[in-house]
C-alpha cells in the first residue's frame, strides 16, 4: 500500500475544503440538497481519475456538506458512503472519459431510494414512485457536474504545472 505523502494529504485538505465551500455555497441558491439538485461540487468527483490522493477528500468534503442535508443521518452516512465508494471506483477506471461514470451510476443507486424513504417511510408502491420521480430528477443534474464541469477539470488541470507532480501516470 501506498503512502500518503504531504503533497497527497495537503491536496485532499484543499479538495475537502473546496467541496464542502461549494456545497454550502449551493445550498445558499437551493441546488445542493434534494431530488431537483445541481450540486456543482460534485464535478469534483472525477478528480481521482487524476489525483488518486484526492478521493479521501471528496469524502470528507462531502461529510462536512452533508451535516446541513435535510434528510439528517441518513445522508451523512449514505450520501457519504455513495461519495467515497464513487471516489475509489473513479481511481480504477482506465479512460478519462470514464470517470464520471462512477459518480453518476453510485449516486443514482443509492440517493433517490434514501429520499423516497425519507418521503414515504415505508417500501410500498408510493416509495417506487417516488424513488423513480427522484432518479428521474435527480440524474440530469448529476451528470451536468459530473460530465460537463468534470471534464473541464479533466482537460484543465493536467496543463498546469503546479498539479503534474501529483497526476497519475496514466493521466500524463
Amino acid at each position: 500500500m501506498r503512502r500518503f505523502s504531504t503533497r497527497d494529504l495537503t491536496l485532499a485538505a484543499m479538495v475537502a475544503a473546496l467541496y464542502a465551500l461549494m456545497g454550502y455555497f449551493g445550498d445558499i441558491l437551493q441546488l445542493t440538497f434534494g431530488p431537483v439538485q445541481v450540486r456543482f461540487a460534485e464535478a469534483l468527483t472525477v478528480l481521482p481519475f487524476l489525483f488518486p490522493a484526492a478521493a479521501p477528500g471528496l469524502a470528507v468534503g462531502c461529510l462536512i456538506t452533508n451535516l446541513l442535508s435535510p434528510y439528517g443521518p441518513v445522508d451523512v452516512i449514505f450520501g457519504t458512503m455513495a461519495t467515497a465508494i464513487a471516489a475509489w471506483l473513479t481511481v480504477k477506471m482506465p479512460r478519462w472519459q470514464l470517470a464520471a461514470l462512477p459518480p453518476i451510476v453510485v449516486n443514482a443507486l443509492v440517493l433517490p431510494p434514501m429520499w423516497a424513504w425519507a418521503e414515504v417511510g415505508a417500501v410500498n408502491s408510493a416509495f417506487w414512485l417516488a424513488c423513480g420521480w427522484n432518479a428521474l430528477t435527480f440524474i440530469p443534474g448529476e451528470a451536468l457536474a459530473c460530465c460537463v464541469l468534470g471534464t473541464v477539470l479533466l482537460k484543465t488541470l493536467p496543463k498546469i504545472g503546479y498539479f503534474q507532480p501529483a497526476l497519475r501516470r496514466t493521466a500524463q
